[in-house]
């Protein structure tokens, strides 16, 4: 009994499988913890076998474990598989739809990223993440200080130059437990500021690594943090 595609659904500690053979049929259906599926496959897929998993959470992990022992694997998009979804929605039944999802002729598939690139886009992701932080203290900075009368601009260059003043003008109408208070968030502010440099830097470290990013950043108005998305890496 070949099997020609298996499907997994990936989860935090059980992972569904379903195999089928070249016409389709479903030959094999295991449900496994995290620690046993993988030989569990090895045992029972050759290589050369197609193993297609959801682009979600783990899976360019897995997919790279898989494919340095001979497997073709297929990432495929959940907005993709969905409409192969037969009856209730469970383990069981994505792991079916994704290996009829793969199967498909004309099927969409998300390319397998290498370490490299999980690396910049986890970068990307927290960068992000940080300034959305810094924006939300800015914008919290701003309206604490209109209650007392105090009025900050909207740029991020002009707050980081006021809140010094502010905290050291002991006539601006701030009291002693607010003005306690300010220096506090102009605290939280910086490290936001400082761990964000931070990040740029080695952003741009990997980007000077990187023969694309370097082509890149020759362009007018590119630098590091354009040259280095998740969305042209693919040379990474």
């Amino acid at each position: 009994m070949k099997l020609s595609y298996v499907g997994v659904d990936l989860a935090k500690n059980v992972y569904q499988l379903h195999g089928v053979d070249r016409h389709g049929k479903a030959v094999w259906k295991r449900r496994l913890r995290r620690g046993q599926w993988l030989q569990a496959l090895l045992d029972k897929a050759q290589p050369g076998c197609e193993i297609g998993m959801e682009a979600c959470t783990g899976a360019h992990h897995w997919a790279r474990e898989l494919q340095s022992r001979g497997y073709t694997v297929r990432l495929i998009a959940p907005q993709f598989v969905k409409p192969y979804v037969k009856s209730n929605k469970n383990d069981a039944n994505d792991a079916e739809a994704i290996c009829e999802a793969m199967s498909r002729p004309n099927m969409r598939f998300v390319t397998v990223k290498s370490v490299a690139q999980q690396d910049i886009q986890a970068s990307h992701r927290v960068r992000t993440e940080l300034k959305d932080h810094r924006n939300a203290k800015a914008n919290q900075i701003r309206g604490l200080v209109a209650e007392y009368g105090l009025v900050a601009s909207k740029t991020l260059l002009a707050l980081r130059r006021t809140i010094p003043c502010w905290l050291e003008d002991a006539d601006n109408g701030l009291t002693d437990y607010f003005r306690s208070l300010l220096h506090g968030l102009w605290s939280d502010f910086v490290a936001l500021d400082d761990r964000m440099t931070e990040l740029d830097k080695q952003i741009k470290t990997l980007a000077d690594s990187n023969e694309v990013a370097q082509r890149l950043q020759q362009l007018r108005g590119v630098g590091p943090l354009v040259a280095t998305p998740a969305g042209h890496q693919q040379a990474w």
